[in-house]
């Protein structure tokens, strides 16, 4: 969670950016790598993470400048709770350091920030300030930068389905009324397009539980790369591959050409 303060990310709140044809709407990461990095390094875990910043913030810049409607970012994991006390202990640290820091520079460049997830599992300071960033940057249209944090794809898809048991205990809502889009309704994304495009950098191949809902039609892009190496030209390249691709839906080849015109 970090800025975009760059002379080239511009300065007006209300401005809008116009996605480029065949670019991703939403664009969503899994960051890996920051511990692999600094061992390479013969660094401590710690500063892994603080080199990963640098590159969250060359990617949000990037994503701002190309035009991509939203971005979100996996920055902690329900799962994630598992790791060292001390290194979890330095990524709140972390996070609350970048939300009390960095939140008027995103102000400042049009970027509406969103934090998704089990809030209540953090400290009473974190979540005052995710709701003052939140509120501060609700009227940006520039680019929506989706944090998700203490988050998990499950427990998304779980607190759905109660949100909607709930209604239909109370009367409000009758079970054939529950389609796609009323699910849908209740989770953390509402109202967020689908995810096109899902990166994962360090090498893993898998989507280690997150937003699964919106990741059903995704493209999925795996690079070798350790998240703190991954910089502007990497998040080009991989729109650039994106672009290249033929996104079906369940049709076929001639169809797709047939409604595209060609």
């Amino acid at each position: 969670m970090t800025s975009t303060h760059s002379p080239d990310a511009g300065s007006d709140a209300g401005a809008s950016a116009t996605t480029e044809a065949g670019l991703p709407r939403h664009v969503a990461i899994i960051m890996d790598g920051n511990n692999r990095w600094a061992k390479a390094r013969g660094l401590s875990g710690v500063r892994g993470h603080h080199a990963g910043v640098e590159a969250v913030r060359a990617t949000i810049r990037r994503a701002a400048e190309r035009g991509v409607e939203t971005l979100t970012l996996f920055a902690f994991s329900s799962e994630n709770w598992k790791r060292p006390r001390a290194e979890v202990s330095a990524l709140m640290e972390l996070f609350l350091l970048a939300l009390k820091r960095e939140v008027n520079k995103l102000h400042a460049n049009g970027i509406r920030l969103s934090v998704i997830g089990d809030l209540s599992g953090f400290s009473d300071s974190i979540q005052k300030h995710i709701a003052r960033a939140e509120a501060r940057t609700r009227d940006n249209t520039r680019l929506h930068l989706v944090i998700a944090a203490n988050y998990g794809g499950h427990w998304d898809l779980a607190r759905a389905a109660r949100r909607l048991g709930e209604r239909v205990a109370a009367g409000e809502l009758a079970p054939a009324d529950i389609d796609e889009a009323a699910f849908a309704g209740q989770l953390s994304l509402a109202g967020v397009a689908p995810v096109d495009l899902c990166i994962r950098t360090s090498g893993e191949q898998r989507i280690s539980n997150f937003v699964l809902w919106e990741l059903a039609y995704a493209e999925l892009y795996f690079t070798q790369r350790l998240w703190p190496d991954f910089d502007a030209d990497a998040f080009d390249a991989a729109l650039e591959d994106f672009r290249r691709r033929k996104r079906r839906f369940g049709m076929t080849d001639d169809q797709i050409d047939e409604a595209q015109g060609a």
